[in-house]
């Protein structure tokens, strides 16, 4: 997860690196961290990453901070695992029913 890459007085930051050693508990509760925090607006996650927290980004429905997926060098996009893409397709099947277009 990424933001601008800051680091506070108090040597909190806005961003977290994920590598082979950090537990999906961190990652987990960086997210809860980032999803409350009002210097926040974007939260930048991998895919792959997300997936690691499915029910979380999932579950997640506030406008700020955005949560976007984006892809990682090392794992390829899916776009079925999308959670932005997934609510957007909803919403204009959505729209589509409601308004009698298809």
């Amino acid at each position: 997860m990424a933001g601008v890459g800051n680091v506070d007085l108090r040597r909190k930051t806005n961003y977290l690196i994920v590598d082979s050693k950090t537990t999906v508990k961190q990652i987990e509760d960086t997210f809860k961290e980032f999803t409350t925090r009002e210097d926040i607006a974007v939260v930048l996650i991998s895919q792959y990453v997300a997936n690691m927290i499915r029910f979380l980004v999932d579950s997640y429905n506030k406008p700020v901070p955005a949560i976007l997926e984006i892809p990682s060098k090392d794992h390829p996009y899916d776009p079925a695992h999308d959670s932005v893409l997934s609510r957007v397709k909803y919403l204009f099947s959505s729209e589509s029913v409601a308004s009698g277009r298809r």
